[in-house]
């Protein structure tokens, strides 16, 4: 019997999900949707039912993540692939990561007419359905105009081409994985522009007691990106985070060292604190907690418990 593995229908998550599926034998892809979908996938089915199509981009997010999770525990698919970024800190009970595969680059990429922040023309109209990247543009240019945008990624880019926006911000590993790296002007650097935790990591999710798919899988974890994603996700749950606040969380691991940067602000950026950690790699999770720590005696908690609020 076929593995079934469970995605959405976009064409960055099917992207994402066959790479996964050629290191892995007598896989069958099962796409997921919900209603608002885009696109949606020939062959796909709709499990249950779900709320208005209009919601926020991270919603949107949540409500996928949720549809392939209840496809996981109704037994409909025995493993899903996820974007970790997009993934709770808390897993629903009876479900849990099983592989997380060689991490993708972790950067934000910047698609339009610069070769750098600087260079970004003032008072540029910038698309992004992020708060955490409108926090961190606003932070370092208050002068730029950023600009809702959602979609998936050839939206996005049909968007800027068809000059609506004067350049758009979006996650370099789905341009990569789409094969559309040459549409990059420029990556940012981690301190101008933190990641969110997971950004470029896959997580592999399946029911808790499936002993036999979690063998399969297991030779598809990189040690070094489950490191990196175990410290990131640490950090969001100590700070209580949730998917539309305004926070970063960079881990890179060298060798037994483990180094964690985090961004918090408030989505206008007129407040912020960052800070970092270094420490063994085997401590990831208390590395992420320390930080966290950090982060809350910086004022951390009090920036997100506002940025919840404009947000609402």
């Amino acid at each position: 019997m076929a593995l079934r593995l469970g995605t959405r229908g976009s064409p960055l998550a099917l992207a994402q999900a066959r790479s996964v599926a050629t290191r892995l034998e007598g896989v069958e892809l099962v796409p997921i949707r919900t209603a608002g979908d885009e696109p949606r996938a020939t062959g796909a089915r709709t499990p249950g039912t779900d709320g208005p199509s209009d919601r926020g981009a991270m919603e949107d997010k949540s409500r996928f993540v949720r549809a392939i999770e209840r496809a996981l525990l109704d037994g409909e698919v025995d493993l899903a692939v996820h974007s970790a970024k997009d993934l709770p800190s808390e897993l629903p009970e009876g479900l849990r990561i099983a592989s997380v595969p060689r991490r993708a680059e972790a950067a934000d990429a910047f698609v339009g007419d610069a070769d750098a922040l600087a260079t970004v023309p003032e008072g540029a109209r910038i698309g992004t359905s992020s708060l955490r990247r409108r926090s961190q543009l606003l932070a370092a240019r208050p002068d730029l105009e950023p600009v809702a945008l959602r979609g998936n990624v050839d939206t996005r880019l049909r968007r800027l081409e068809s000059g609506d926006f004067d350049g758009i911000v979006i996650a370099a590993a789905g341009l990569h994985r789409l094969d559309r790296a040459d549409e990059i002007s420029f990556l940012f650097d981690p301190a101008e522009m933190t990641p969110a935790a997971g950004q470029g990591t896959l997580a592999l999710e399946l029911r808790a007691d499936d002993e036999q798919t979690s063998a399969l899988v297991a030779e598809l974890t990189d040690p070094a990106s489950a490191t990196e994603l175990a410290a990131e996700r640490s950090l969001i749950a100590a700070l209580e985070a949730s998917c539309n606040s305004p926070i970063g969380a960079r881990a890179r691991q060298s060798n037994e060292c483990l180094t964690i940067d985090a961004y918090v602000g408030l989505p206008d950026g007129s407040e912020w604190v960052r800070d970092s950690v270094e420490g063994e790699a085997s401590d990831s999770e208390g590395l992420g907690l320390e930080l966290a720590t950090r982060l809350s005696t910086a004022g951390a908690r009090e920036l997100l418990e506002r940025a919840e609020q404009v947000a609402a």
